[in-house]
């Protein structure tokens, strides 16, 4: 029987298959029932900076319209604004604390980050309450349109020296493919101090509702298609960085499993597939995936890790440029 054993992180999964931050896994029985179907690791919800910082923001600003609070008692605000702090924290550091203490697998915080502020501070208090890993969920929104693409790296770079500076766990970073030299971003990631990357976060993205003429959110779920960037990604960057590779976004069933992993792939977060079919699907993944390793008498998953990135395959121009014309000539 194929041995799934898998290194990710420094951190030992019994397989590959790693449930992605989201509602899954915001709840100690539901990270417990996630064990139980088969998951090799888990990353929590993320606790975002903006749930962290404008809350207490919020709060001040009510405190001052009701007359509670005079601005000039610098004291008073510095009370406020880290007792609501440490509230929020408190919650995901004991949902860190109850879950090592309920479940084997590693459990994999995770901090949605935009910029390098204060925050950062929480890093050191997530390690201590005993999280395997670090995940930053870093997406700094190209809106402000005086500040240049290095600008906006630079924030990333910054972001992660200052967490590695202060944890002795692993950190790795989730960002989005919409950078203009992205290769070079993941490879300055790992310069920084990265231990690994995940490709990628997906958004909320808006649609129109053209009956009712408003703004609505379009699928908040993946499918299948969108895993194609990824594997283009985790296949060109697979041999070309020392850190992890994680692919995320489209990875639906154990063929996709499959794929991320010949293209080079550590691990494989999966979400969308466990909200769609339930936890118990969990265990379908893993067993596709052990069986077809024996079918091609793979005995260990590193076997054919990488087989098919760029580095590995005579077909490497197929992952940086589809030639359009000659993919779509014999369409008619």
């Amino acid at each position: 029987m194929a041995d799934l054993n898998t290194k990710y992180l420094g951190l030992t999964l019994r397989n590959p298959i790693v449930i992605g931050s989201s509602g899954l896994t915001n709840s100690v029985k539901d990270i417990v029932t996630l064990e139980q179907k088969g998951a090799g690791a888990v990353v929590l919800k993320s606790i975002f900076e903006e749930q962290i910082l404008l809350e207490a923001d919020w709060r001040m600003k009510k405190a001052e319209e009701d007359g509670l609070l005079y601005t000039e008692y610098s004291e008073t605000l510095d009370y406020i604004d880290v007792h609501i702090k440490e509230k929020e924290l408190t919650s995901y550091l004991d949902l860190i604390r109850e879950a090592k203490s309920k479940v084997m697998i590693p459990v994999i915080a995770s901090v949605n980050a935009i910029s390098s502020l204060e925050w950062i501070s929480f890093a050191k208090q997530i390690e201590e309450a005993g999280a395997d890993a670090l995940e930053l969920n870093i997406f700094v929104m190209p809106f402000g349109f005086d500040k240049t693409c290095t600008d906006n790296e630079q924030t990333y770079y910054n972001i992660v020296k200052k967490v590695k500076s202060i944890v002795n766990i692993p950190v790795s970073v989730k960002i989005s493919p919409y950078f203009s030299n992205l290769g070079n971003v993941i490879m300055k990631l790992e310069e920084n101090g990265a231990d690994g990357v995940v490709l990628f976060n997906r958004f909320a993205s808006p649609d129109i509702d053209i009956n009712k003429l408003r703004v609505t959110s379009a699928d908040v779920l993946s499918t299948p298609p969108e895993m194609a960037n990824t594997l283009r990604w985790v296949a060109i960057m697979a041999n070309r960085v020392n850190m992890n590779l994680a692919a995320s976004t489209g990875v639906h069933d154990g063929e996709a499993v499959i794929k991320q992993l010949l293209a080079g792939a550590t691990i494989a977060q999966v979400t969308s597939a466990i909200y769609k079919n339930g936890p118990e699907y969990i265990s379908k993944i893993v067993n596709f995936l052990s069986d077809w390793m024996d079918d091609k008498g793979f005995n260990y998953v590193d076997q054919f890790r990488g087989r098919l990135s760029q580095a590995s395959t005579e077909n490497a121009e197929v992952y940086e440029r589809m030639q359009f014309m000659r993919y779509f000539s014999e369409i008619k």
